[in-house]
């Protein structure tokens, strides 16, 4: 039986230009780069040639280049470490109600040490609104957080323009700057990563996302922005973030972003073509089913879609038993019963947002792909829905929740 792996969004495998990469730091580059011998001068060297190469991609000092474990961990430093760090200059975050648990959790954190949190709603399709944004902006605002692109529904938020109302109103409040942060981890080798152009003064990126190898993270910290570390022991990463550094990890983070960015304009031409043609090829063979996110302004490898009348993980599952990898929302909250989070603040009703199904397109998917699942999904939902209790009429769903095209 082949593997067809549409679960990208969750984990991509190691590229093997990236494993080639890494492996002589496995054995033969051993020293470690906070040592003053030669061998930990020849670790430090490679760690600092791979900061710049990052930095030269993100258009910023190699000096705002900071080396973590992981997005997750990217993600906590960057609202732990600021939030603390300012709370003299307000007690106010803002973020959105679709971030990656990576986000929320630490602002729920954050709002039991005395921060109050405002969550965004978004719409139908998954977007901010960017007057609701400025009208939730008040003076004990300190942070703003929001994802660059939704590792679930695909949906890319308006991250320059919210940038430059941020910008805007710090040029009228000077004693008392906001701070802006976004979780890019989806955006490597599909989305503009300038920080310059972005407008942000922190954002997280991670390997795994991008063929690069897991347990590794970078975060950009805007040269002036004030954060504390969240991890305390020795003096790495310019004393942020205590530990020795992963080498081999951080050579392959720094390979993989090279090679995701060399290849982005062809890689999401192929990408957007394919996804297009599953997309549409399920919408005309299922009934009862709708695209979830934004139409266009969404990742060129996501396609997530809600069907009626079935439960996501008995879909899940048959597909697993063809070799399909797919998923029902992200990773991190597999183990959960519930609907996704991002889908019921997207306004679905619960019934709809458990029947969701997330593929994610990658490097190793064909056009024989996406011919096999269009085949595959529709036989399965019809015997899914053949020993299922539900039997829900669209139309009443599509009134009550204007969900137009389902």
């Amino acid at each position: 039986m082949r593997t067809i792996y549409v679960d990208h969004a969750a984990t991509t495998y190691v590229d093997q230009e990236v494993i080639k990469e890494m492996q002589p730091l496995m054995a033969e580059i051993y020293g470690n780069p906070s040592s003053v011998h030669h061998k930990g001068r020849e670790a430090n060297r490679m760690l600092e040639s791979s900061r710049e190469k990052v930095a030269n991609i993100l258009n910023c000092k190699s000096s705002e280049i900071y080396f973590v474990g992981s997005g997750t961990e990217s993600d906590n430093l960057a609202l732990f470490g600021f939030a603390r760090k300012n709370k003299e200059q307000g007690n106010h975050i803002i973020t959105t109600k679709i971030e990656h648990h990576a986000v929320s959790h630490p602002c729920e954190q954050l709002k039991k040490e005395g921060f109050e949190i405002t969550y965004l709603p978004v719409d139908l399709e998954g977007k901010v609104d960017l007057e609701e944004l400025k009208k939730s902006i008040r003076k004990e605002t300190i942070l703003i957080s929001i994802m660059y692109a939704n590792n679930e529904i695909g949906t890319i938020q308006p991250i320059k323009e919210i940038g430059e109302i941020i910008a805007k109103l710090n040029s009228e409040r000077p004693d008392s700057k906001i701070a802006f942060h976004t979780d890019a981890c989806q955006a490597p080798g599909a989305l503009n990563l300038n920080v310059s152009e972005l407008g942000c003064d922190m954002l997280t990126l991670n390997g795994s996302k991008m063929y690069g190898p897991k347990g590794i993270g970078v975060l950009f910290v805007k040269k002036g922005t004030l954060i504390e570390p969240i991890i305390h022991g020795g003096s790495q990463e310019k004393h942020l973030r205590a530990g020795t550094e992963n080498l081999a990890n951080i050579i392959g983070f720094a390979k993989a972003l090279e090679l995701a960015e060399a290849g982005k304009e062809k890689e999401v031409a192929r990408l957007i073509k394919l996804r297009d043609k599953l997309a549409n090829g399920l919408l005309k063979k299922i009934e009862k089913i709708r695209l979830n996110g934004h139409p266009t302004d969404r990742l060129p490898n996501n396609v997530n879609i809600s069907i009626l009348d079935i439960e996501g993980e008995g879909l899940l599952l048959k597909l697993d038993a063809l070799g399909v990898c797919a998923s029902s929302g992200s990773a991190c909250t597999s183990g959960s019963l519930d609907p996704s989070h991002v889908l019921l603040a997207c306004g679905l009703p619960h019934v709809v947002a458990h029947g969701s199904l997330r593929m994610s397109l990658g490097k190793c998917n064909s056009e024989e792909d996406i011919d096999f699942l269009i085949e595959k999904i529709p036989p399965i939902v019809k015997e899914l829905r053949s020993i299922s209790a539900l039997n829900l009429d669209p139309k009443n769903f599509s009134k009550l929740f204007n969900l137009k095209n389902l």
